[in-house]
């Protein structure tokens, strides 16, 4: 098996809906904090501040896929794999898994771009992944080949 990233944790109360099932968006919070993670398990930010401009990751693509119900103080691991790497972009693949067990309960995409904030005019524009974070990321993907 190739390179996997785990983030585990706990179902809280405030996640859940009427019915005690894990609301459909917290999944999208559990994508973002497992790329968090992550990055700063490389040594990186997701948000970070290069030659004075203000650099991040905005998202031009998410989804995710339903499989299962999560409740109210279930374990749930989210394990991030790489899908792709460009030099601008990154395509994260995530399983979403009940713990113990690992029982599959829901799959999910993100793809973000390493952007900067211009000082001069304010505009977001796409800039290319530092060289470092780069080769990091592409060992991992590499290793999942």
């Amino acid at each position: 098996m190739g390179f996997e990233f785990t983030h585990r944790r706990t179902v809280e109360f405030c996640e859940t809906d009427m019915a005690g099932i894990v609301h459909f968006a917290n999944f999208f919070r559990w994508m973002e904090a497992a790329e968090h993670a992550f990055l700063r398990s490389l040594g990186f930010s997701v948000h970070a501040t290069e030659a004075g401009v203000s650099t991040g990751w905005p998202r031009v693509k998410v989804g995710c896929e339903y499989l299962k119900p999560l409740r109210f103080e279930d374990e749930v691991e989210t394990v991030l794999a790489l899908k792709e790497v460009r030099n601008r972009s990154v395509c994260y693949a995530f399983v979403f898994r009940r713990a113990p067990g690992g029982e599959v309960v829901a799959h999910g995409e993100v793809v973000a771009v390493h952007a900067g904030v211009s000082a001069l005019t304010g505009e977001l524009q796409a800039c290319p992944i530092p060289e470092r974070l780069r080769e990091l990321l592409l060992e991992r993907l590499e290793a999942s080949a």
